[in-house]
């Protein structure tokens, strides 16, 4: 059976006060400045306040095109059936942090790594204030929920950015569970310290366990010798064939907010001070040289289980739950305890093979929705993935190992029940190399099988051209917001994602989930390999605007991410 204690723990912990992730709001923290005001917006259903006067307004859907908070968007909120509400109040700020004996300037949610787990079940409604405290505009992504269009947190697309300074209260019916995480949709934040977990329990949760674990995985770059990640976005969008450089003039060539504008004035753009001297970094392939900075653009990272490349950035450090390996958070359970692992990478440019020394993993889940169980030694994730697997906890201390792959550097945790000597930082458990089930082995829970359907549209889309000019796209075409491919209400669709450039790509589709061929897992975010088609299909059931985007935050931020619009 599952903690009997854990309710109470949460119950305390959504009561806390401050300015952390799980702090309460009061029941009039509408009432308070924001930019969140949307065109058009029926207040008395949204109860979003704006008096802030330099707020913009939502922006519109183009003739033909419904409408982020349209009717039709309303009505499908309303057969999620919201329930009681969940209010939590979040704060984005500068702030330093700890990651275990080295301390960082970084932008983060409240002052821990990762930001404080919301936890709220199926049927809530979740009430999330946001305060933006950042020297920039901001915006809240809720990664694999099927939720309201107008709460999306599309900046330019579902709403105006949530302007330094104010705030903006999301509001959306909790509506399938799972394993989800919440992040920015603006720049390159993402790549900061702003992310944090979001859990939703299922009131008749089949799986029976002891203890649950959330591990997050980040590859860090933030604040480390005066590397920022706006900065190494201006290096990487010179391309190879570019002189690199993390100076002003770098900004001019990439960097733009999901509304279109050039963010190349924005904070961060510019070199930043060198920080004191960092700890030994682990050893990566090649680096370019650059000119104002540390390098940062990786060459020579290769992975046969991603099809060549393996990455684009040389980040310094790799964390688990916001820790480094010297120093890993370590999780403590009883020997024959059943507990449940959700794994989530958070990571901006890295893929991630994991592994339990000693243990088999029971995978159970895959973003959010159950499989067939499956038995496994090792998982591969790529960026905005997450898995949930069971493990029986064997008698000692055991590593947890997070290997970048291609990368030639691992983050750790560390599982104990007992005595022993800990894990050391470079723990490299034989599972790593064992048997590895990916998301095409596995096959859906029948709960959340689609129907055999034959499409009735196709979308297709080209994952084009690559590092050498930085000009990623879908079929050749650069970010747009008023690109649109259209789909209709009721349809199945199927999205034909044919990679022709030279590297892999974790593709995200927003508000939905698709199925993978042949009675796959159903899944939010899939790895495209270079070479490789992958042809994926959902139900046309949430309205809206919705972002199709490689969850590479550099890759997405020169350009590749598009837009599925409902027709009208």
């Amino acid at each position: 059976m599952r903690t009997p204690t854990r309710r109470t723990v949460l119950g305390a912990a959504l009561a806390a006060a401050g300015t952390g992730l799980l702090t309460a709001c009061s029941s009039d923290s509408g009432s308070g400045s924001g930019s969140g005001s949307m065109k058009g917006m029926d207040h008395s259903s949204m109860n979003h306040s704006s008096t802030n006067p330099t707020a913009s307004t939502n922006p519109t859907a183009p003739a033909g095109y419904l409408s982020p908070n349209g009717p039709e968007v309303a009505a499908a909120e309303a057969r999620r059936n919201p329930g009681p509400e969940r209010k939590v109040a979040l704060t984005a700020t500068e702030t330093t942090l700890d990651l275990g004996g080295r301390t960082v300037r970084t932008w983060a949610y409240g002052d821990r790594l990762p930001g404080r787990e919301v936890r709220a079940t199926v049927g809530d409604t979740l009430a999330l204030t946001l305060a933006n405290h950042l020297p920039q505009p901001t915006s809240l992504h809720w990664h694999g929920l099927a939720l309201r269009n107008d709460m999306d947190g599309v900046p330019g697309l579902t709403q105006a950015a949530v302007r330094a300074g104010a705030s903006f209260d999301y509001r959306f019916a909790l509506g399938h569970p799972g394993t989800y995480w919440l992040h920015p949709h603006s720049g390159v934040q993402q790549d900061r310290g702003l992310y944090a977990p979001l859990i939703v329990e299922d009131p008749k949760e089949p799986l029976r366990y002891d203890k649950e674990w959330v591990v997050v995985l980040d590859d860090w770059v933030d604040g480390i010798d005066g590397s920022t990640p706006d900065a190494v976005l201006a290096e990487l969008a010179k391309g190879m064939g570019g002189t690199g450089g993390t100076g002003a003039d770098a900004g001019s060539t990439g960097g733009m907010d999901h509304s279109g504008h050039d963010m190349s004035g924005m904070p961060g753009m510019g070199s930043a001070p060198s920080a004191p001297s960092a700890p030994s970094e682990p050893s990566t392939p090649g680096t370019a040289g650059t000119p104002g900075g540390p390098a940062r653009m990786l060459m020579g990272a290769t992975s046969p289980l991603l099809g060549g490349d393996a990455g684009d950035v040389a980040h310094p450090f790799h964390l688990v739950n916001g820790r480094l390996a010297t120093a890993p958070e370590t999780f403590t359970a009883k020997p024959g305890d059943r507990i449940r692992i959700r794994l989530i990478n958070a990571g901006g440019d890295t893929a991630y093979r994991v592994a339990l020394g000693g243990h088999e993993l029971t995978v159970t889940h895959t973003d959010g929705f159950p499989v067939e169980q499956a038995t496994t030694q090792a998982l591969l994730l790529g960026m905005g993935e997450r898995y949930d697997v069971l493990v029986t906890a064997k008698d000692g201390a055991f590593p947890l190992t997070a290997l970048a792959e291609g990368k030639n550097a691992t983050a750790l945790a560390v599982l104990r029940t007992g005595g022993g000597v800990a894990p050391d930082a470079s723990a490299r458990p034989a599972e790593l190399d064992g048997k590895l089930v990916t998301a095409a082995q596995l096959k859906a829970d029948p709960s959340v099988r689609l129907s055999v359907k034959s499409p009735d549209r196709t979308v297709q889309l080209e994952l084009t051209s690559g590092m050498a000019k930085a000009d990623w796209a879908f079929n050749g075409r650069p970010y747009d917001p008023a690109q649109r491919y259209p789909v209709a209400a009721g349809e199945r669709v199927r999205l034909e994602f044919r990679n022709s450039s030279a590297m892999w790509h974790p593709v995200h589709l927003h508000g939905h989930s698709f199925a993978l061929p042949d009675g796959g897992p159903r899944k939010d975010t899939a790895i495209v390999l270079p070479g490789a088609t992958l042809a994926v299909d959902f139900d046309a059931d949430n309205p809206g605007l919705w972002m199709v985007h490689c969850h590479n935050v550099y890759h997405a931020e020169t350009g590749m991410m598009t837009v599925l619009g409902y027709r009208a």
